[in-house]
């Protein structure tokens, strides 16, 4: 595959996972009778957040300011949310199911970009970390939830286990589509595992305060 056909496949990535984390942020804002407008709002900035924070950080343009397709991407969500609302709305595994999608998707996507503009693999690590983790985040916040990546659940440990995953595979030369598949899947299957198995990092606990 030439430089120019991965460049397209890494926008078809982008805009699945736009159009994924779009749907939970859409399907999240419904379960607090959010309107039109403000369900919207919320699958696009979670849809966007992680990447915005990421383009900042390496010193780009943010992706979405240089194609309205992800605009469209989370209008698409959102009509697909309305369409299947008795499905998409009712049964809470759609939520759960989105994220994890989103979230494998898009630490490729941030993993790849930083790798490709020079930066160290370390860079690289948390770039995908950030890609992923960041818009469920300000997603979480503004629908006042505490956030996914601050509770039990392992969340931010998924792409950090996938950045690096992508980024040693990079640099011994894995074929780029493999290594794409390959790390979207990892972060997925053990945010699903994770959830199913009730996996968790320990939790820190200070000491009560007196009355």
């Amino acid at each position: 595959m030439n430089f120019i056909e991965n460049i397209q496949f890494v926008n078809i990535i982008e805009f699945l996972g736009t159009f994924a984390f779009a749907i939970s942020g859409v399907r999240l804002a419904s379960t607090k009778n959010f309107d039109l407008f403000g369900a919207f709002t919320i699958g696009f900035v979670t849809a966007i957040g992680g990447g915005t924070l990421r383009d900042l950080f390496i010193g780009v343009t943010p992706f979405w300011m240089l194609n309205p397709v992800y605009l469209w991407a989370t209008l698409l969500a959102l009509l697909f949310v309305l369409l299947f609302k008795t499905k998409v709305v009712k049964l809470k595994y759609t939520f759960f199911l989105f994220d994890s999608i989103g979230l494998g998707l898009f630490v490729v996507v941030g993993a790849e970009k930083t790798l490709s503009m020079g930066f160290e693999p370390w860079v690289a690590v948390i770039m995908g970390t950030i890609t992923g983790s960041f818009g469920g985040m300000l997603r979480d916040v503004l629908i006042t939830e505490i956030p996914l990546i601050f509770r039990k659940e392992i969340y931010a440990l998924a792409c950090v286990i996938g950045a690096v995953f992508f980024t040693v595979a990079y640099v011994l030369g894995l074929n780029i589509v493999v290594n794409e598949i390959l790390t979207a899947s990892i972060v997925i299957i053990i945010r699903i595992l994770a959830v199913k198995f009730h996996w968790h990092l320990p939790i820190l606990k200070g000491e009560k305060q007196k009355q």
